[in-house]
């Protein structure tokens, strides 16, 4: 097996890894464990090694040292990039991006538990720093998409054109949906409800709490976003030669569709812990593929339209 090829796979294991670790700080969040070290860190109750006589401490602690290990495994993928592609090739650069964001997110996590923004806190500080969490948790995937890309000898390639365009737009689509959903299952964690008609209800009063107001505003985002999606898709689809471009829009909208089922189901169920990890995994899943899109499509060349009288003469 090539050194590249043994990168790659380094750096889709770094991917898959970080997908379970957000998905086990999910499950944090929804049950209510984001104190279970107290306000101490990175010591957990001013322990190295705490006693787990309180499941909230074990649940917390887990979630700590699997987040530690991402450190390493970034390390450990930044010094293969160097060694196989030397340092400056854009996989490497790429890898030290993610590094930027593993340690970003580290920063934030430790801003949640010495603020005490964790549990039942409902203040305005914890949902900004929530969805700041969440948008850099994306940036750092993203940058392991980019770096599996060029690890994978994909030309360097610039934004530029309609392609780079529709990149943009729909990259800071999703960073909004991503970061109004983060919002919306805080809001649906504190204030469960009832019942959708409650939901509604209290979303419009101009006296409840800014939660509550804001979270009936995220399906009409999501599917806003949906359609930005749809529309980059198409134009990309007719504009972009490589087939591979048509291959992963087709992956996008088919998430997207899911996506929006799943929004359906965990509004009808009320928002179930198990729907919304599997809701924020799938807008993780959705994230890699549009990066993958985006990156296709701006590497592939521009269909040349074939004017009739060249038809007629081919």
């Amino acid at each position: 097996m090539s050194a590249e090829r043994k990168f790659v796979k380094v750096a889709v294991f770094v991917l898959v890894y970080n997908l379970i670790v957000i998905a086990w700080g999910a499950f944090v969040r929804i049950s209510f464990s984001g104190d279970g070290c107290g306000s101490h860190w990175p010591l957990c109750n001013g322990e190295l090694m705490p006693s787990f006589e309180n499941i909230k401490t074990a649940v917390e602690f887990s979630h700590r040292v699997s987040s530690g290990l991402v450190l390493p495994l970034t390390i450990a993928m930044i010094v293969m990039a160097h060694r196989t592609f030397g340092s400056k090739r854009a996989a490497t650069k790429w890898s030290w991006a993610t590094l930027l964001f593993v340690c970003i997110s580290a920063t934030v996590g430790m801003l949640l538990v010495k603020f005490g923004w964790v549990g039942q806190n409902d203040s305005m500080g914890r949902a900004i720093t929530l969805a700041a969490h969440l948008i850099n948790t994306m940036l750092l995937l993203g940058a392991l998409t980019a770096a599996i890309w060029y690890g994978s000898g994909r030309p360097k390639i610039a934004m530029k054109g309609m392609a780079g365009w529709l990149a943009v737009v729909g990259s800071l689509a999703v960073l909004l949906v991503g970061m109004s959903g983060a919002v919306t299952s805080l809001g649906d964690t504190i204030f469960p409800r009832g019942s959708s008609l409650q939901v509604i209800t209290e979303g419009l009063s101009p006296t409840g709490h800014f939660l509550l107001r804001l979270r009936i505003w995220h399906p009409f985002i999501a599917v806003a976003v949906s359609l930005i999606l749809f529309f980059a898709v198409i134009v990309l689809s007719d504009i972009c030669e490589r087939k591979e471009v048509r291959t992963y829009g087709r992956r996008v909208i088919g998430v997207v569709a899911l996506q929006l089922l799943v929004g359906l189901v965990n509004v009808w169920m009320k928002a179930p812990a198990a729907m919304a990890i599997v809701h924020l995994l799938l807008a993780d899943v959705l994230w890699i593929l549009t990066v993958r899109l985006w990156l296709s499509a701006i590497e592939s060349p521009k269909r040349v339209p074939v004017s009739a009288g060249a038809a007629v003469e081919g």
